[in-house]
Parts: C-alpha cells; sequence; structure tokens
C-alpha cells in the first residue's frame, strides 16, 4: 500500500468558470475552502446574537473579538484599533481554514505558499502605504536605529532594509511551512496504521497501535498549531502596522 503524503495539497479544479485567452479559470477545491472558511466566520458573528448572558456562540464571538483587540492594543497602541478589521479578518480566517483542514479529507488553504504569500503581501503594502501617507518621509526613520555610531550607520540601515523588504517572505513562508509539515506528519503516520493493517493482517492492526497514537497526538498539536499561527500571523501584523503608526519608535 503507497503511502502519498502530498496528494492531499493537490488543487483540483471543480468546475470551469470561463476563459481568458488559452487560460481556463476554474473553481477548484482550494476556492470552496475559502468560502467555507468565509461563511463558518460569517455564521460564528451573525449568529452569536447580543443577549446580556451570552451563549455558546456569542461567547466565542466576543472572546475572539477581544483576544485580537487586547493584542492589537497591547502592540499597536489604541491608534492601531482602526486596523482592527484587517487583522481580525486575517486571524479569523487562517484560524478557521486551518481548524477545518484537520478534518479528513478537508483541503487546508493555508499549506499554499500562494494564499499565504498573497496574505503577506496585504500586510506589506498596507504597512508600506499608510506608513508613507501618514507620515511622509519620516516614515523611513525606520531604517535608521537611535544610537547607532555613524561609522556603522550604512551597514545598519542596509540590514535594516534589507529586512523590511524581507518580511513577506518570512510572513508568509512560516504559516506555509508549518501547516505543510504538519499534515505531511499525519498522513505518513496515519497511512502507517493502514498500511501495517493490510499488509500483515490482525498483527499488523496491533503493532499500528503506536502509529495510531501518534497519530492522535499529533492531530491533538496540530489543533494547536493551527490556532498559534493565526496568532502569529496576526501579532507579527500588529507588529509591523506599529513601524507605520510609530515610525523610529
Amino acid at each position: 500500500m503507497k503511502i502519498d503524503p502530498i496528494h492531499q495539497f493537490n488543487i483540483e479544479p471543480l468546475f470551469t468558470i470561463g476563459h481568458i485567452g488559452n487560460h481556463t479559470i476554474a473553481f477548484t477545491n482550494s476556492s470552496l475552502y475559502m468560502l467555507v472558511a468565509v461563511a463558518v466566520i460569517s455564521l460564528l458573528m451573525l449568529a452569536s446574537g447580543t443577549q446580556l448572558v451570552p451563549g455558546r456562540l456569542q461567547s466565542v464571538a466576543e472572546i475572539s473579538y477581544e483576544f485580537v483587540a487586547s493584542t492589537i492594543r497591547s502592540t499597536a497602541g489604541a491608534e492601531g484599533m482602526k486596523f482592527f478589521p484587517l487583522i481580525f479578518s486575517l486571524f479569523m480566517f487562517i484560524c478557521v481554514s486551518n481548524l477545518v483542514g484537520i478534518i479528513p479529507y478537508t483541503f487546508t488553504i493555508s499549506s499554499h505558499l500562494i494564499v499565504t504569500a498573497a496574505l503577506a503581501l496585504l500586510v506589506f503594502f498596507t504597512v508600506l502605504i499608510y506608513g508613507i501617507y501618514k507620515n511622509g518621509l519620516k516614515f523611513f526613520k525606520i531604517f535608521v536605529p537611535h544610537g547607532v555610531p555613524i561609522y556603522i550607520l550604512p551597514l545598519v540601515m542596509f540590514i535594516e532594509i534589507l529586512s523590511f523588504f524581507l518580511r513577506p517572505v518570512s510572513h508568509s513562508v512560516r504559516l506555509f511551512a508549518n501547516m505543510l509539515a504538519g499534515h505531511i506528519a499525519l498522513k505518513v503516520f496515519a497511512g502507517f496504521v493502514a498500511m501495517l493493517g493490510f499488509s500483515l493482517g490482525a498483527v499488523g492492526w496491533i503493532g499500528g497501535v503506536l502509529p495510531l497514537a501518534l497519530t492522535v497526538a499529533l492531530t491533538s498539536l496540530e489543533l494547536l498549531v493551527a490556532f498559534l499561527q493565526a496568532y502569529v500571523f496576526a501579532i507579527l501584523t500588529c507588529i509591523y502596522l506599529n513601524d507605520a503608526i510609530h515610525p523610529g519608535h
């Protein structure tokens, strides 16, 4: 029995929308699960209600709201709350899509670099455009740290500029690599259970207890990673936006 941990990441067209030249525009499984994530978030927000004594859905919605709001205030200050819709949307979209992707036979959106890169570039250009709009040329003070001796300032400025333009790379690859590696590990260990059972019969199923236990443990770990990666993406977004709001601080 062959274990193929990469097959789960294949993008499959579900139906064709149209054509642009020789290129086919198709609605894919990736598009479907993006809509699923948006639908789950929308239902959570709309169905939560505004009761004085919150129910389960309202509690989840309120906890999510306050969690993101407190993250923004602690990293970007009160002024950073103007970006709350952006950061909340990013956090919820990544978190929900990651959690949905753990369900067997579903699709994990953030396991594709093109998706995480698009989200990271959205953050990057938001920081760049707002920083220049709000501060003008003073925005570029982020490339000149305070207290650096003049004789090494050019080198430090080069490093700061390089690290600034590499932010979208690290921002996107971190999320993509964690989700990709975790799902590959889950697939491999789950495949061991089936492979032992089908090849060795009853003895194989007994021997598959250990891989099964590891699969359960990895699934629990993936649930934690799904949330943590959404949080890391959101808090890095807050830190980057803080540079646009308070350059040079």
